[in-house]
C-alpha cells in the first residue's frame, strides 16, 4: 500500500478546535469514545458501513485514539500523481483523530498532556506509515497529516496537535474504488490496533 505522512503546522494549514461545533449549529462533535451509541448519529458512518466499522475500532476501549470528525466521498477528479493507479474513480475519506485521554489525564498546568506532544504525533504518523507500507499491495493510499489543535479544557484553551488521516481507494468504477477503500480502512484499523496493543508511543 502507498502510505506517507506530512507535517502541516504552517499559518495557512488546517487547525482543529476540539470539541468542535458547526457555526450553523447543525453539526457538532460526538464523543463516540465514551458513548458508542453516538456512532449511529454520524451520517457518513450510517451511509458507509466500512467507515462505521473503522470509527468503531478507533473509538474502542483498546484504541489509543479517538475520532473528532470525518467525511467520505467518491470522485472522478484524480490528480496527476494518482495516474499511477490507472483508475477513473476514487473513493476517499478523512478522519481527524486525537490521542484518547481521561479527564484526569489532561494537563491542568502540570505535566504536559500527550495531546501537546509533537514528537508523539510525529511518531504515530511514522509508525502507522511503516506498518502500512508492509501491507499487501492494493489500489489504495493513506496519508497521515500532523496538524495543530486547540483543546478546550474547561473553558481554557490548550495548544496541541492532532492527525488527519486520508484514505483513498482507486478503481475503474465507483464500486471497485469503494472496495479498495474498504480494504485500506481495514488495514489501517489493524495498524492502529497493533500500535495500541504494543504501546509503541
Amino acid at each position: 500500500m502507498d502510505a506517507d505522512f506530512s507535517i502541516e503546522l504552517g499559518q495557512d494549514d488546517p487547525v482543529l478546535d476540539f470539541p468542535w461545533n458547526d457555526p450553523s449549529g447543525k453539526l457538532a462533535y460526538l464523543d463516540v469514545k465514551r458513548h458508542p451509541e453516538f456512532l449511529d448519529q454520524i451520517e457518513e458512518a450510517e451511509e458507509f458501513l466500512e467507515l462505521k466499522e473503522f470509527l468503531s475500532v478507533l473509538n474502542s476501549s483498546r484504541s489509543m485514539l479517538e475520532t473528532a470528525k470525518c467525511d467520505a466521498w467518491v470522485t472522478m477528479d484524480l490528480s496527476a500523481e494518482e495516474e499511477i493507479y490507472e483508475a477513473t474513480h476514487k473513493f476517499a475519506s478523512y478522519v481527524d483523530v486525537v490521542f484518547a485521554e481521561n479527564d484526569g489525564d489532561l494537563s491542568d498546568g502540570g505535566r504536559p498532556s500527550i495531546r501537546q506532544s509533537f514528537s508523539a504525533h510525529e511518531q504515530l504518523a511514522r509508525e502507522l506509515v511503516e506498518l502500512l507500507r508492509r501491507a499487501p499491495v492494493t489500489l489504495s493510499s493513506v496519508e497521515v497529516c500532523v496538524r495543530r489543535c486547540h483543546f478546550d479544557r474547561a473553558g481554557s484553551i490548550q495548544e496541541g496537535f492532532y492527525c488527519t488521516i486520508y484514505v483513498s481507494g482507486y478503481g475503474s468504477d465507483a464500486p471497485s474504488a469503494r472496495q479498495n477503500w474498504g480494504v485500506a480502512l481495514k488495514l489501517l484499523a489493524n495498524a492502529v490496533k497493533q500500535l495500541s496493543a504494543s504501546n509503541m508511543l
